[in-house]
């Protein structure tokens, strides 16, 4: 007898939550997995894709990408719920807002040195005789900075307007650049350790910092706090709510804006879904403030929000990339993430080497940023900088406000050829444009100092 109720999601979700389990299991016992200190959403994703593939289970792969793209836009509207909180060391604002900006602007190089270094693979390719998608290429900049959430969501639209498989090559490239981020960026901060290059001298990595799992003792921490009595209503459902309303409120806007539009471009508006969210996110925050209300938001809570989607966003991405589409395009994949991360990682390592401050700690955080995920960056920062004693890890969630023009921008770029009917080369020259200005800035404003020695 056929169940009552369509459980298709519920099924894929329970998917999801066992491959996660399976991947906390195996980063607590799994030395190799430790040493690399991969994160148990990218285990189980891995898990993920080898169930899929090897005939284990029946999961529509459909499905997967579907919730994928979900989480991904819950994740930013949770970030734009979240309460903005004063941190201390206000004395050190400069310096932080110093740092900052180094980060922001190497993002802003890294993102268009990836789109320009991948459309020329492309176009180089093409007179080989092997014709690729005008935004093949493009796919890269897009899961190395922003990550698998935004590779899938562009990609998918893409797939509407004739690029076949975008959305799977997208999320070939983010996992590319998620190994490029720990297979070599672990070993770049561990190498900075042993040579005394960190602001307080090496530290010894707590126990389950490696493991990934808290000893009995330290299980008190708490993850939030309740805003609402428990006699009313949840704290976690009202918090939850407000996500939710926000994604109801930006899927109507979604859709009346795509009305006025043509359908092509009404078609791109929904890969920026998560982008309206988060504008959405904010105003609602800004009508709480204005109403007096702004304390029932939890700032705990919203970040425990934005992680879990984060994570099953991870698993569900890497385990719906498709093998068979792949190997299609095995050559082209492997040759343009392989030399851009080789190129990202020079330019990332010969920049961070001339700060005059705190090199390691700014080197690896914007390293794992650019590769990976923010998380990645943040991961990596905690190797060298394990108590967060530097400003570095504030800088970050600085970086991310400043750093919104450039990669916005960015991201509306990407989809020139598309939108704009802009010739790969004329998209090229504007990325290496945006390159040679942040380059230039970072001169200008003096963040080459000469190599690092130490820091003070």
């Amino acid at each position: 007898m056929p169940p009552p109720y369509p459980f298709s999601f519920m099924l894929v979700f329970a998917f999801l939550s066992a491959m996660l389990l399976a991947g906390v299991a195996l980063r607590a016992r799994v030395g190799c997995l430790q040493k690399f200190l991969f994160p148990s959403c990218l285990i189980g994703g891995v898990l993920g894709l080898v169930c899929l593939h090897s005939g284990m289970l029946k999961i529509d792969i459909q499905t997967v990408e579907a919730m994928a793209y979900h989480f991904f836009n819950i994740s930013f509207i949770s970030v734009g719920l979240t309460p903005d909180e004063k941190l201390p060391g206000s004395d050190r604002r400069g310096q932080k807002l110093r740092g900052a900006g180094w980060m922001a602007l190497m993002q802003g190089m890294t993102f268009p040195l990836q789109a320009v270094l991948s459309g020329l693979i492309v176009m180089l390719l093409g007179l080989a005789g092997r014709e690729l998608f005008p935004t093949f290429g493009f796919l890269v900049p897009l899961g190395f900075n922003e990550g698998p959430g935004q590779a899938l969501s562009i990609g998918k639209v893409w797939e509407s307007l004739g690029f076949a498989h975008a959305a799977t090559i997208g999320l070939t490239f983010a996992a590319a650049g998620y190994f490029c981020s720990f297979f070599v960026g672990v070993p770049l901060v561990n190498r900075g350790i042993r040579r005394g290059q960190t602001a307080y001298g090496p530290q010894q990595l707590p126990r389950d910092f490696i493991t990934g799992i808290l000893p009995r003792q330290a299980t008190h921490a708490s993850a939030g706090r309740l805003t609402l009595h428990s006699g009313n209503a949840d704290t976690l459902a009202f918090q939850m709510a407000l996500a939710g309303i926000v994604y109801g409120i930006t899927y109507g806007l979604v859709r009346f804006l795509g009305a006025l539009m043509p359908p092509d471009a009404a078609a791109i508006l929904w890969g920026f879904f998560f982008f309206f969210g988060l504008g959405v996110a904010l105003m609602i925050k800004t009508g709480m403030q204005m109403l007096g209300v702004a304390h029932l938001v939890d700032s705990g809570i919203q970040r425990r929000i934005t992680g879990w989607s984060v994570d099953y966003l991870i698993v569900a991405t890497v385990a719906a990339i498709q093998l068979k589409i792949i190997w299609q395009y095995w050559m082209p994949i492997s040759v343009i993430a392989l030399a851009n991360g080789i190129m990202t990682t020079l330019l990332v390592v010969w920049c961070g080497r001339r700060l005059d401050a705190f090199a390691l700690e700014r080197t690896v955080a914007i390293y794992g940023t650019v590769t990976g995920t923010v998380s990645c960056g943040l991961l990596l920062l905690r190797i060298s900088d394990p108590e967060f004693r530097t400003p570095v890890a504030m800088e970050i969630a600085l970086m991310n406000v400043m750093v919104l023009p450039i990669v916005g921008g960015c991201t509306l770029l990407v989809n020139a050829p598309l939108w704009w009917g802009w010739s790969l080369g004329l998209t090229i020259a504007v990325f290496a444009a945006i390159f040679g200005v942040s380059l230039s800035l970072l001169c200008l404003l003096g963040y080459f100092g000469g190599q690092h020695k130490a820091d003070a």
